[in-house]
């Protein structure tokens, strides 16, 4: 009797078959909640280091949009500029006053001065009352105190000890004048030290009229 062998069926062909879509769909969920695990852990991470990235919520399209018109707008303004300040004017030069227009008078003398002084004597004292009167009754005149001083001195610069001794002298005069009623407006002083000198003699009689005071007057 012929026998025909019976077909061995393998027990696993059907369970393999069966169970490998179940082993896929295990092993997806295990690599999804891997993924899971190392998303919160990443996420923590930042928002550890970087607060302000774990606070920051998904960026908009109106965020975006802000961003650029900001953006925009920096780049439109310019820059702050200092205020404009007007430059100092220049300094005007300090001339000397017009003295042809002041002229001497009869009624205004000269006072004298000791040798390298800038005191006045009192034999001068009378003198300058009188010119204080005279000022005081032409009080549309202007007066100009001219210093002059003698040719010699001590020092390696007596030409400008001489042109400060004649101004000191001037100074002296005013000073006098104001103190007896001559509005100091009214009053100009000069010096020319030993520029111009009332008498050229090398003696103690020239020196002695160089070392003087000269008053001049003009309308104002």
């Amino acid at each position: 009797m012929n026998v025909r062998p019976r077909p061995v069926v393998n027990s696993c062909t059907f369970e393999c078959h069966e169970d490998a879509p179940r082993r896929r769909s295990n092993s997806a969920i295990r690599l999804g909640r891997i993924l899971a695990v190392a998303a919160v852990a990443s996420g923590s991470m930042l928002g550890g280091c970087h607060p302000e990235l774990a606070q920051r919520g998904p960026s908009t399209d109106n965020d975006a949009a802000s961003s650029r018109t900001q953006f925009v707008l920096a780049q439109a303004q310019s820059p702050p500029t200092a205020p404009l300040t007007p430059s100092p004017a220049p300094d005007r030069p300090v001339g000397l006053p017009r003295t042809r227009d002041y002229e001497p008078i009869s009624e205004l003398r000269d006072i004298h001065f000791d040798f390298g002084k800038a005191m006045i004597r009192p034999e001068d004292v009378k003198v300058l009352d009188v010119n204080a009167a005279w000022l005081r009754a032409h009080p549309s005149h202007l007066v100009l105190i001219e210093g002059h001083t003698d040719n010699r001195g001590t020092t390696s610069n007596k030409n400008e000890f001489n042109m400060d001794l004649g101004e000191r002298r001037a100074q002296a005069a005013m000073m006098y004048l104001v103190a007896h009623g001559i509005d100091q407006s009214r009053i100009t002083i000069l010096s020319y030290g030993e520029e111009r000198p009332k008498c050229t003699e090398q003696n103690e009689r020239c020196w002695s009229e160089n070392r003087r005071l000269r008053f001049l007057v003009k309308p104002r």
